[in-house]
C-alpha cells in the first residue's frame, strides 16, 4: 500500500482523500504522431528520460561485452569452427532476410500501429493528453487519482521514482467525471492488468503496468464497481 507521505501528498493536492488511486504507465511505446499534430502540441517528448545508470551500462555493453563477443566469435572461426545450416535456416524462416537479401514477410508486415495504446485520433482528448505526457513529466510513471466529480493524473518532476516513498508529485492533468470514465475489470493477472481513461468525446488511452498490487486490486475493484 502507498507509504503515509504518499498518502498525506495526495490529500494536499488534492483537498481530500482520494476514493481510489494507482500508479501505472502508458505500458507500451507512444506511436509516432503526425508531423503537424506533433508540432501543434509543442514538439514534445513522446520517450521518457532514462536514469543515468542506463546509458552507463549501454556504454559498458558496447565497450566491453561486444568485443568479448567479438574475440569469441574470431576464435571459433580460427579454430575451424562452422555454422550451423540449420540454425540459419531456421533464422531466416522466423524473420530477416532471404536468401537473396529480400526482407520476409514478416519483416514487410511490421509496421507501427496505434491499438493497444489509444484510439489513434491525436485530434481528440486521449491523443492530446499523449502528446503532452512526458513533457509534464520526464518520468513514465503517473498516479491516477479519482475524487468526487474529478479524475486527476499526478506525476513527479524526477527522473527516477519511488511510487511507495514519492512526495513531490503533482497534478498534471485533471478531467471533471462529465468528460472521462474509467473502465477496468478485476481478476486480471497481476503484472499484466490494464484499464482506459475513456473520454465522451470517443477516444481512449489504455494504461498499465499497475504499481504496487494491492492498491491496483483496490483501483479496479472500484472502477469495476462503477466508480
Amino acid at each position: 500500500m502507498a507509504k503515509r507521505k504518499v498518502q498525506r501528498r495526495m490529500r494536499t493536492i488534492l483537498g481530500e482523500d482520494p476514493t481510489a488511486m494507482v500508479w501505472c504507465e502508458v505500458h507500451k511505446r507512444i506511436p509516432k504522431p503526425p508531423a503537424d499534430a506533433h508540432h501543434a502540441a509543442g514538439k514534445g517528448r513522446l520517450k521518457p528520460r532514462h536514469h543515468w545508470l542506463l546509458y552507463v551500462g549501454a556504454v559498458a555493453f558496447f565497450f566491453v561485452v561486444v568485443p568479448m563477443m567479438l574475440i569469441d566469435k574470431l576464435g571459433d572461426r580460427l579454430g575451424g569452427a562452422t555454422p550451423d545450416r540449420r540454425s540459419r535456416s531456421s533464422r531466416t524462416a522466423s524473420g530477416g532476410t532471404s536468401a537473396d537479401g529480400r526482407p520476409t514477410t514478416r519483416d514487410s508486415e511490421r509496421g507501427e500501429r496505434t491499438d493497444g495504446v489509444f484510439d489513434g485520433d491525436w485530434d481528440l482528448s486521449a491523443g492530446r493528453l499523449l502528446l503532452r505526457w512526458y513533457t509534464q513529466s520526464p518520468n513514465p510513471k503517473r498516479l491516477v487519482l479519482l475524487a468526487p466529480g474529478r479524475v486527476c493524473l499526478a506525476a513527479s518532476p524526477r527522473r527516477r521514482l519511488s511510487p511507495t516513498k514519492a512526495d513531490d508529485f503533482r497534478i498534471v492533468a485533471e478531467y471533471p467525471s462529465s468528460e472521462v470514465r474509467v473502465d477496468g475489470e478485476t481478476g486480471q493477472p497481476r503484472g499484466f492488468a490494464t484499464f482506459r481513461l475513456c473520454f465522451t468525446d470517443g477516444s481512449w488511452l489504455e494504461l498499465g503496468r499497475l504499481a504496487e498490487p494491492a492498491d491496483a486490486d483496490s483501483f479496479l475493484r472500484h472502477v469495476a464497481a462503477g466508480n
